[in-house]
């Protein structure tokens, strides 16, 4: 963004040239920036797209002026017959034409006729695209989208006949009343409904804007135009009014600002668009349903425009009071100047508002359980912030508004309104919370307890005891508890605890910290009712370093009792259960745990030796064996080490910890996940199930299970899998990204490109989600795209070169072929030095057509074991292969044929 200063000078030389005549206006220009290049190349791409846009204003302005501000005429007069119709009186004037309401004699009924006028219908052109783009908004069969019932072309007559809509514009709605929060999305929902059966029908609106949308008094939304849009420039007419067609723009100028207030930058720059335009143009509609003015609204056209293309929006929560983050992220992410950062489809869109819905309709619920008298509680209130001197060029009406959310988490009443809505459910962020009424299951989050010795080498105590009471409480079936992915991401951030509640969608939370004291361990612990914040419980537990098992157990038995969990016999006796009787080894174990969890080699190493240490101290400590295998696993997956020396580590550590234990649900997870890389397709699937049979509610056996159905194929299972996945574990930006891999196979491009962006926003700094970015653009076969986001996946881990070989594929596949080449070369001088993935080399040399090369390298990937060859059968960039005779006999050999 650059500075203001800079940026006013820009605008003040920008609106001035629009004053100069056209042929003037480059003179003009490099006087006026005087040996500036900076100042003067900013202005002329002003100019330029500006100049460019004229093609959306179709009209010249002063036409569109003069056809606004003559006097209404009445072509028609009432009771006028003509065809089967019959003129009841003029609704509308515009330069295309007039519009009539009529009666349809036939039929009986009440419709809406526009008549072209003769100088528009003079040139065969106009009449061509009227007849074409009519044709294609006849053809949309939506209740949100108005009903063209008929159209005529003739030397009599050129005209269209549609349905009559009872009801007012957005725009009037706008003006007439305050909106509530629901009624807001509710006609956001509609509008997108629309557009997605437009975009499926490959239809563009081009023109989505308030006056385009029309409200009737049943709140039912009708969207107006569709394929015409680039056609209809004046007030939409086709809405019921007892009063005279009302002159909206004064000015040529505000006529266009009209446009200029709700078009996207492409549009705005005289680009190719696509669907996602709409998107952008619903977005601006939705900010100013919230703000009370668009987005990018200046003081003047030329203003506008500059602000849509150099400016971002101010957030909602400037002009409107306790705004949801997720409206703001929803309305943001459409607002997006560059197309690729946009919601990529329309159903993706709605999907979100949907979720917003779901869950403001909870709060509405909720709200007036608790505050029956308050009857504007959930609506949108005009008052004065005091931004009105700051935000010249509004209307007075809308200087400012306040928006009131229920804010009160619902976790409280959760159990009894499931029981009230059937199949009811409500979205926490970017992942759908179901929960069956009929599972009564209370909800829980453990979250990492504090260090508060402010001791650096203590810090695996606290991480360790809180992980212990996660993994106790997990094996009760009455509780749905959050797993250690999710919890610990506030690891550094558990301020407000009624947040993070509703963000992981629990009643309840565990926080707590833990103070050494020479020989002895403080630990607080406290039981917070993630509601209203306040305590339900808190104990605390002074203990010996020998007791800190029993400690660990005794804090867990705490937690299910103040719950009133009623526990079964079997369940009594597995909170009381240890995992190890040597309270040095379960400090060792923590220890091993703390630094595999920071996912450098040298820190897995690190965590490998103190596995190895507590195993010395306890042959059968079956969890120790679990991290080995695990840690064993993730140097190959991660840190791309020999696969042919660590794979059989980690089988032989998980097969000894399901040996010691054949119970314990991780072991069998861990032990499937050995088997898997080492395409042992069902033996790993059996251990899977076994995991889940174990442990229904285990998140990682989910995923890892999912991660087997999507490389064999079974795309449906997979995508089942994962979404359970993301239920249990709804912020974890691993099942996340990897749900955007599987869509990806499943040949879903679009919605994986829509799984990966929302993982950049909940973890901006996660390089994996880049990477199947990368993969969708692919697919879609829009490489510039494919190889920005493989490049940013490699600048946020240097180390891994997966990310490579889709920079790599992307670059061959759009004639870059030297610089594909070019990182060719680089990994194979690299698979000199350390292990390189075979299949990762042959994906690029596949890219540049070199079909040898890439079977030659997938052998070789075949000969070091690789476990990247388990993508094989459903790699899209390995599709050209699947008839090769070659690459038949390697599907073969590794069992997926």
């Amino acid at each position: 963004m650059m500075d203001a200063e800079r940026w006013q000078k820009i605008k003040f030389v920008f609106d001035a040239a629009l004053d100069v005549e056209p042929e003037r206006r480059a003179d003009y220009v490099a006087e006026a920036c005087s040996g500036d290049f900076d100042l003067h190349a900013e202005v002329r791409k002003l100019i330029d797209s500006f100049e460019k846009a004229d093609g959306f204003i179709e009209e010249p302005a002063a036409n569109q002026v003069a056809s606004l501000i003559m006097e209404s005429k009445e072509s028609l007069k009432a009771g006028r017959r003509f065809a089967h119709y019959e003129i009841i009186r003029q609704i509308g004037a515009g330069g295309m034409g007039e519009v009539y309401l009529a009666t349809d004699e036939k039929l009986d009924r009440r419709v809406a006729i526009k008549i072209l006028n003769e100088e528009f219908s003079s040139h065969e052109s106009n009449v061509q695209r009227f007849v074409q783009e009519a044709k294609a908004a006849s053809s949309l069969n939506h209740p949100n989208i108005l009903i063209i019932h008929e159209i005529s072309v003739s030397d009599e007559a050129n005209y269209i006949v549609s349905e009559y809509v009872e009801g007012k514009t957005l725009r009037e709605v706008i003006r007439e009343s305050n909106l509530k929060p629901s009624e807001i999305l509710d006609i956001a929902i509609q509008i997108s409904g629309a557009l997605a059966a437009a975009h499926s029908a490959n239809i563009v609106h081009r023109d989505i804007k308030p006056e385009n949308v029309v409200i009737r008094p049943d709140g039912y939304v009708k969207i107006l135009d569709f394929g015409l849009a680039k056609l209809l420039e004046s007030k939409p007419a086709f809405v019921a009014s007892d009063a005279e067609t009302e002159k909206q723009y004064q000015t040529a100028q505000g006529i266009i600002m009209g446009t200029v207030n709700y078009m996207s930058p492409e549009q705005a720059k005289g680009e190719k668009i696509d669907q996602r335009t709409d998107i952008f143009s619903l977005g601006a509609v939705i900010y100013e349903l919230v703000a009370g003015k668009t987005p990018f609204q200046g003081n003047s056209m030329s203003e506008s425009f500059a602000n849509l293309i150099n400016t971002e929006p101010h957030p909602l929560s400037r002009y409107a009071a306790n705004v949801p983050d997720e409206l703001q992220r929803i309305v943001s992410k459409t607002l997006r100047k560059a197309r690729k950062e946009r919601y990529q489809t329309i159903q993706d869109l709605q999907t979100d508002l949907k979720a917003l819905r779901e869950d403001l309709d909870f709060d509405e619920r909720l709200e007036r359980s608790n505050s029956p008298d308050d009857k504007h509680a959930t609506a949108f209130l005009r008052a004065d912030t005091g931004d009105a001197a700051n935000d010249t060029g509004e209307r007075d009406t809308h200087s400012t508004r306040r928006i009131k959310l229920g804010r009160s988490s619902r976790a409280v009443v959760l159990g009894l309104l499931l029981i009230s809505i059937i199949g009811g459910g409500y979205y926490l962020f970017w992942a759908k919370k179901t929960v069956s009424s009929s599972e009564g299951k209370k909800s829980l989050a453990v979250l990492p307890f504090i260090n508060a010795s402010q001791d650096p080498n203590a810090e695996y105590l606290s991480d360790g005891i809180t992980e212990s009471v996660i993994n106790n409480l997990s094996q009760l079936s009455g509780l749905r508890e959050m797993s250690r992915n999710s919890a610990f991401r506030f690891k550094n951030n558990q301020t407000d605890a009624k947040s993070i509640a509703s963000q992981l969608g629990v009643e309840t939370l565990v926080t707590g910290d833990i103070r050494q004291l020479g020989d002895k361990l403080v630990i607080n612990v406290r039981l917070i009712d993630g509601t209203d914040d306040s305590q339900i419980w808190g104990n605390q537990y002074v203990k010996g370093s020998a007791d800190i098992i029993a400690a660990q157990n005794e804090i867990a038995q705490a937690v299910a009792s103040n719950l009133r969990l009623k526990l079964t016999n079997s369940e009594q006796q597995q909170l009381a259960k240890r995992p190890t009787e040597n309270a040095e080894a379960l400090q060792l174990y923590q220890r091993g745990r703390f630094h595999v969890f920071k996912l450098t080699p040298p820190e897995i190493q690190r965590g490998i030796s103190y596995f190895q240490e507590a195993i010395e101290i306890d042959p059968n400590y079956a969890r120790a064996y679990v991290g080995l295998s695990e840690a064993y696993r993730g140097l190959v997956m991660s840190a791309e080490m020999s696969p042919t020396e660590m794979l059989p580590k980690a089988l032989a550590a998980a097969q000894k910890a399901v040996e010691l234990d054949d119970s314990f649900s991780e072991a069998h997870t861990a032990l499937g996940g050995a088997l898997f890389w080492q395409w042992k397709w069902s033996e790993a699937e059996s251990q899977y199930e076994r995991a889940l049979e174990l442990d229904p509610d285990s998140g990682d056996a989910h995923l890892f299970y999912s991660h087997l159905l999507s490389n064999t194929g079974r795309h449906e299972e997979a995508l089942s899998e994962v979404k359970r996945a993301r239920e249990l574990d709804p912020i974890f930006p691993f099942v996340n990204a990897l749900e955007a891999q599987f869509l990806l196979h499943a040949g879903r491009s679009d919605e994986a490109l829509s799984r990966a962006q929302k993982t950049f926003e909940l973890a901006p700094g996660f390089w994996m989600p880049h990477m199947f970015a990368s993969g969708a653009y692919i697919a879609k076969e829009m490489y510039p795209e494919a190889i920005a986001e493989a490049r940013k996946a490699r600048e946020l881990s240097p180390m891994q070169t997966s990310s490579v070989f889709f920079e790599g594929y992307a670059l061959a596949k759009s004639g870059r072929r030297d610089e594909a080449q070019s990182l060719v070369n680089e990994l194979i001088k690299l698979s000199s030095v350390r292990f390189v993935s075979g299949s990762h080399i042959a994906i690029i040399y596949n890219g540049l057509g070199e079909t040898d090369r890439a079977l030659e390298w997938l052998e070789k990937g075949y000969e070091q074991r690789d476990p990247k060859m388990a993508f094989l059968k459903v790699d899209p960039k390995m599709s050209n292969l699947r008839s090769e005779p070659r690459f038949v006999d390697l599907l073969r050999r590794l069992k997926l044929d």
